[in-house]
């Protein structure tokens, strides 16, 4: 056990804990094993979990992130590290047990369901490797951005339809008056089936759910049961229905016709189980998510009008709303041998309860992590979609239709608004949520399309796919220009509404757009302020940029920005601190101290500079961090001997570095035969030049969770290539600076290009920048 357990055993808990040997000789009651109380406690079917999940597992992001609870006989999985891993690892944490029920079925409703020849079976969800890819692969063509680019336009005409009948009412349920039907129409038109029974679908759906991951009464198994069981036979009806349609179109003919051509792959009884599960996997996350989504945007006046105001800003805020509060909460694993999750043992056979929502919510992940930020550039790595080779077919579907909603309703309805003091309600169950009812009004009176018509047919049409991080800004005011010191000024930015600007942490940098080119500047101001404070130096053989800012920019003026991001994270945890700033590179290191300096560390900072008019901050510096802080003025004093700053590190030295490119290259020499993890640096210059070289080749990938293998040609980046395939990769700076690119290399040898890993990293080749790295010769397998 690791140590995040004292926990639970200052609780009462021994070390020796009982639940591994009684997992292991197959006692699934666990009872005797001594969990902490807030373990012991933990109920997703409370109010409180299913009204805010997140909120309710704030207590295991912080104190104990794999935790087992007896009542429900899983391990539960809160952090996003851990969530995505065993995600990753579809072997060792099978998917069998995705559709297993919670509440295992009474003898009365096990007969109910015998008498409609219930025999649901494996479906993509829950099936294991290697039948599942191979299905997979032959069903996924009618997924791929360019067929579900086809199907905006009918998404569209089904929104404006539905918003026609109600705009002028004033006050609608958008559940009922088009958050369900219009996804659930949308999915039977791509599946092919006729659009009929819509209530008894939505009945038969719900049904579905409750029997799967809900936690029904014996009473209400008996009714479950029943819709479960008509469901069934209504979805036998309709499969043999489409087999007499040779012709049809949609992805169950398609699969029909698949049963045909590899009956082996596609089976008869796949077939009846994916008709029933698709028509609900097909609509009621879509639905739900929606719903979440307008919610949470409504709820926030501010962000709502901007979105209104600015469309462009809509693709990003469905993938903020689909972080903080997507539609599926969790899925559940089962382990295949005993293993570890973060340091816990893990028994064979044990049940997992991996959460999404909770991992979504994760600080360690996501800076300000609670917060709507709309313009956050890294919203689309949440986990509501899933992850490797079981992550959900249809999220672009699911992408295209939220977007549309959104849009049609900012353009049209600008001025709704939430009804106040209405009470929302939750499904109980573990997989799935949303508000059963979402009631909104307004003044009819003020419809925009009063005045001009022509706005019911105006739209924007996003590409398919989650957006990138380049395409994300926020606009600013620069409220203050001060003078550093030589050819640096100071800049504050504030909102210009007057909103507090998301909060960072030390190590933080945004990135400062003007024009057709960016620039990294780290934040050097208080973590807890409302604005943002950023240090530039004027550059002359720069990119123009901060040129432009010592020349043109004034107090009163708007610039647009994207973050902040946080690839230098402050690691707080040694015995001793050694804090390295290089000329400009003071200002991460800067609000380092200051942290360091608030929690009582041990920590010294050196800042070296040419000469003291120079040293921005150097005032600050040392009026705030007194007898930590030590100058190392070139002109005044000579050099830093890097070298005995180096030697006096013991091994419980943590050693945060920024600067010029020399200053971090001697450190890493200085560092190579120290113990890995110990010098943390950041780099904002490189040479771009140097990505793509004459004589590069194209080379061969597999990627191991998605079970692909792709091509990389000589003019294109892995980084495109695997985007190209519909598997969402982060990525910022696209320089080979920041890191957020890195994927995990399983074998083959890399062609290193970026200026993030140290040389020791490098030799290790376990990871890459899939920005501008490349093979070094054969093929590469990586874990994507």
């Amino acid at each position: 056990m690791v140590d995040r357990e004292a926990g639970a055993r200052g609780n009462g808990a021994v070390d020796a804990c009982p639940a591994h040997a009684a997992a292991g000789s197959g006692n699934a009651a666990m009872g005797g094993c001594p969990v902490s109380p807030q373990a012991a406690a933990f109920d997703p079917f409370s109010p409180a979990y299913l009204a805010n999940p997140a909120e309710a597992l704030k207590w295991s992001r912080e104190q104990e992130p794999v935790f087992y609870n007896p009542e429900l006989g899983y391990w539960v999985v809160s952090l996003y590290d851990d969530v995505k891993a065993v995600f990753r690892d579809n072997i060792t944490f099978s998917p069998s047990i995705a559709l297993e029920r919670v509440v295992p079925p009474s003898e009365a409703a096990l007969a109910t369901l015998k008498r409609y020849n219930y025999a649901m079976n494996r479906t993509l969800v829950n099936e294991d490797e290697p039948a599942h890819m191979e299905r997979r692969r032959a069903l996924m063509d009618h997924f791929l951005p360019a067929n579900l680019a086809q199907k905006e336009p009918m998404i569209r005409r089904l929104t404006r339809e539905k918003v026609d009948a109600f705009i002028d009412n004033g006050r609608v349920d958008l559940v009922e008056a088009m958050l369900w039907e219009i996804p659930l129409t949308v999915a039977l038109h791509f599946l092919g089936v006729p659009k009929e029974d819509m209530d008894r679908l939505k009945e038969f759906s719900v049904a579905h759910t409750v029997n799967t991951w809900g936690k029904p009464s014996p009473e209400q198994q008996l009714h479950v049961a029943e819709s479960v069981g008509r469901f069934w036979q209504y979805a036998g009806q309709v499969l043999d229905k489409m087999r007499q349609e040779p012709d049809g179109q949609g992805w169950m003919h398609q699969a029909i016709r698949k049963n045909a051509e590899i009956p082996d792959v596609v089976t008869d009884s796949y077939l009846h189980s994916m008709m029933m599960a698709i028509i609900v996997a097909g609509h009621e996350t879509t639905a739900l998510a929606s719903t979440n989504a307008l919610k949470l945007l409504l709820s926030n006046r501010l962000v709502w009008e901007r979105i209104c105001n600015d469309p462009a800003l809509i693709p990003n805020a469905v993938e903020e709303c689909l972080r903080l509060e997507g539609s599926v909460v969790a899925w559940r694993r089962q382990a295949t041998r005993d293993t570890e999750i973060a340091g816990i043992a893990i028994p064979k056979d044990a049940k997992l309860l991996i959460v999404s929502a909770s991992a979504n919510h994760d600080p360690r992940h996501f800076e300000n992590s609670d917060f709507l930020d709309i313009y956050r550039d890294s919203a689309a790595e949440h986990l509501t979609f899933g992850y490797g080779s079981h992550q959900c077919m249809g999220k672009n579907f699911a992408r295209l239709e939220m977007r549309i909603f959104i849009e049609e309703l900012c353009r049209r309805l600008p001025h709704m608004r939430l009804v106040e003091g209405q009470q929302f309600t939750y499904l109980p169950n573990l997989a799935f949520r949303g508000p059963q009812k979402l009631e909104v009004e307004w003044d009819p009176a003020n419809n925009p399309e009063r005045t001009d018509p022509a706005i019911v047919e105006r739209e924007i049409s996003f590409p398919v796919g989650a957006p990138t991080s380049k395409e994300i800004t926020r606009s600013v005011r620069v409220a203050e220009i001060s003078v550093a010191a030589d050819g640096i000024k100071l800049l504050r930015l504030e909102d210009p509404d007057g909103l507090p600007l998301p909060a960072w942490t030390p190590g933080a940098h945004i990135d400062l757009v003007l024009g057709a080119f960016s620039r990294k500047y780290s934040l050097c101001g208080d973590p807890s302020a409302s604005d943002y404070t950023i240090a530039v130096l004027r550059e002359e053989n720069g990119r123009g940029g901060s040129q432009f800012i010592h020349e043109e920019l004034r107090p009163g003026m708007t610039v647009r920005l994207r973050g902040p991001k946080n690839y230098f994270r402050l690691e707080e945890q040694a015995g001793r601190h050694v804090l390295i700033a290089g000329g400009i590179g003071i200002t991460p290191i800067v609000a380092m101290a200051d942290r360091l300096k608030q929690i009582g560390a041990d920590y010294v900072v050196h800042y070296c500079g040419r000469s003291r008019g120079a040293m921005a901050l150097a005032d600050r510096l040392i009026a705030d961090h007194g007898e930590h802080a030590v100058l190392h003025v070139s002109d005044e004093s000579g050099r830093a001997d890097l070298a005995a700053i180096i030697c006096d590190c013991g091994e419980d030295v943590r050693v945060h570095a920024c600067g010029p490119q020399r200053l971090l290259d001697a450190l890493a020499r200085l560092c190579a035969d120290r113990p890995e993890g110990m010098l943390k640096s950041e780099r904002f210059t490189t040479d771009v030049g140097g990505m793509a070289l004459e004589g590069d080749t194209s080379f061969e990938i597999e990627l191991e969770d998605s079970n692909l293998t792709l091509t990389v040609p000589a003019g294109e980046t892995l980084l495109d290539v695997v985007r190209a395939a519909g598997i969402d990769v982060p990525s910022d700076c696209e320089e080979g600076l920041c890191g957020s690119c890195e994927v995990r290399v399983l074998e083959g040898g890399v062609d290193h290009r970026d200026r993030v890993l140290s040389t020791a990293e490098r030799a290790e080749g376990g990871r890459m920048m899939a920005c501008c790295s490349r093979s070094a010769g054969g093929m590469l397998r990586l874990a994507l």
